[in-house]
């Protein structure tokens, strides 16, 4: 069965990903983490907008002519960008993202995880060397479509490609699994923003700003990340279960399934529009603090934060770098609650409920939005932040804990898909939530409302968000009976026969074996390898040194970027 699993043609297909009995769990996580660590590059994107603004000028931007059209200054070589332009590429992102996982989310449940993420390597490495010849010539449409539309699938079937494998290994702890992957998403600006800032000062010279050489690097690094992840992923055999849990029947937890929805029946449920809500209202009152965290704090306090009782507007050049400073560290912190929430709100889910956690994010969630105003108008930073920092664990736990409620509700057969589909919601509120804050903003400033108090209107306005979400959630309940797929729509739908089936399970009957006669014992949990007397010592010894290097292969850039960012949002606190 070895040499059959390796042959060429067929190496890339879900079936070969099947995992083996004694195949250790804990070993998909971190192919998950080593994606979406690359592809959460995303959000850091923006450590490039300065540089490319003076790609041309080098010292300082050379500006367009007056009279150059704005569709001639796309194909300009001989002036700067605009950060304005510039910033397309993060919305083409998060469109691309969106709509990508909708369209090819049922493509990927068949082709499974090692595939999907193949590709999603290809694209978001392709789309940055793309990039790095768009730079390299000056010719902005080559970087939208290079990382905005190319990078933007990839980045969508990166993001899914992990979900409904991890929630197929870990059904006693769905969101605990999603939420490690998708901390990933969330970590990989930590990592990735230092990382091209050092390269960028590193490769920069008289006549290049160093962001193609930047985007060649990373593109090579990524890629290397990416296949190891891809080929990383394993999917459990037919009717796997961790060792020792039974699934709590359906009068224990009725908003948990443990039957079926097809794709196709799915999003014709009022189930999956109300959780489309819930997803968009979150998202769309988080990104959009995120997009104006940094000038939000400065504006708001303005000297206060440097001990000063003046306003923003009064303050000297000198003095605004010192509070752009502090509010880097705003941001940075702000970072670290969007990964920690991911993780610790997802886990939190499995005990809570989904329907719970996503009530407590919209209540609390409200009351810090309304609250933070006061927090401004009282001049206690350390409640504003602590506010904001609590809202934005809220917005990456929601991010994580919404395939876990998908699977909750629709089964785990297509949870892949469905989410795909399910992520257009982001897609919306990637537009919808920066819009609001940045346009309320403007409007208020233009009608004379004071620097400090030009946020508060914003504020309540995504408090109210918050409230229609709150509402969306309170009437998910379970889905009807006539939308679950029989067993044998299920086998037909993954077009496993009983002859293959039955093959299946011959093989792996051979190989568990041929496991028994080396004096090895199946099992779930390589944390759980010293309580299994039968497995050899030699077996258990490289089953820890496997699991101990793809762990510290994703732990080490992580808690680097962890600590880069910790020593900057220190600076809050001086």
């Amino acid at each position: 069965m070895t040499a059959t699993l390796l042959a060429p043609p067929h190496f890339f297909s879900r079936e070969r990903c099947i995992a083996g009995p004694g195949f250790n769990r804990w070993l998909v996580p971190p192919a998950a983490l080593a994606i979406h660590l690359c592809i959460g590059m995303a959000y850091g994107f923006s450590v490039f907008w300065l540089p490319l603004s003076r790609a041309v000028g080098i010292a300082e931007s050379a500006a367009c002519p007056a009279d150059l059209t704005v569709f001639r200054s796309l194909f300009a070589a001989n002036c700067d960008w605009k950060i304005s332009m510039l910033g397309w590429t993060f919305t083409l992102f998060f469109v691309f993202l969106g709509s990508s996982a909708a369209v090819w989310g049922h493509w990927l449940e068949h082709a499974g995880p090692r595939k999907a993420g193949l590709v999603s390597a290809l694209c978001w490495c392709g789309g940055l060397l793309i990039s790095a010849v768009g730079v390299y010539l000056h010719q902005i449409s080559m970087l939208w479509l290079g990382s905005g539309v190319i990078g933007g699938i990839g980045l969508g079937l990166g993001y899914i490609s992990p979900v409904s494998t991890l929630i197929k290994w870990f059904p006693d702890r769905r969101g605990m699994a999603t939420g490690m992957a998708i901390m990933g998403f969330g970590g990989g600006a930590m990592i990735g923003a230092p990382l091209a800032d050092k390269l960028m000062r590193f490769y920069a010279t008289p006549t290049s700003v160093g962001v193609w050489e930047t985007f060649l690097t990373l593109a090579a690094i990524y890629f290397v990340f990416m296949v190891g992840g891809a080929l990383g992923y394993r999917v459990p055999r037919d009717g796997w279960k961790p060792e020792g849990w039974a699934p709590l029947g359906r009068a224990a937890n009725r908003m948990v399934t443990h039957r079926h929805v097809h794709l196709d029946a799915a999003w014709k449920t009022p189930q999956f529009w109300l959780l489309w809500g819930v997803l968009c209202l979150n998202v769309s009152a988080g990104i959009g603090v995120i997009g104006m965290a940094s000038p939000m704090l400065q504006e708001v306090f303005g000297g206060r934060l440097i001990g000063l009782d003046i306003g923003f507007d009064d303050l000297g050049a000198a003095q605004k770098g010192q509070i752009a400073a502090i509010a880097a560290g705003f941001t940075g912190l702000l970072s670290l609650c969007n990964i920690g929430g991911r993780f610790v709100w997802a886990t939190l889910s499995d005990r809570l409920g989904r329907k719970t956690t996503y009530v407590v994010f919209f209540v609390l969630g409200c009351f810090l939005y309304a609250a933070a105003p006061w927090a401004a108008h009282a001049g206690s930073v350390f409640l504003f932040v602590l506010f904001f920092c609590v809202i934005l664990s809220m917005y990456g736990g929601g991010f994580s804990t919404i395939p876990a409620y998908l699977a909750d509700m629709f089964g785990t057969h297509m949870v892949g898909a469905i989410h795909g589909r399910l992520l257009t919601a982001w897609s919306t509120a990637g537009v919808l939530g920066p819009v609001l804050v940045n346009y309320i903003r403007e409007y208020q400033l233009a009608v004379g409302v004071p620097r400090e108090a030009a946020y508060d209107q914003t504020m309540h306005i995504l408090a109210g968000l918050l409230v229609l979400g709150l509402i969306c959630n309170l009437l998910v309940r379970p889905v009807a009976e006539r939308f679950f797929m029989t067993d044998e729509q299920v086998a037909a739908d993954t077009h496993a026969t009983v002859a293959e089936v039955a093959k299946m399970e011959a093989e792996s009957h051979a190989d568990f074996e041929d496991f028994v006669e080396e004096g090895r014992e199946p099992g779930g949990d390589v944390f759980a390898s010293a309580r299994q007397p039968s497995m050899t010592a030699n077996g258990a010894s490289q089953s820890r040194l496997v699991l101990l290097a793809a762990w510290t292969a994703v732990g080490v850039p992580l808690a680097w970027g962890m600590w880069i960012t910790l020593q900057k949002a220190i600076v809050l606190f001086n």
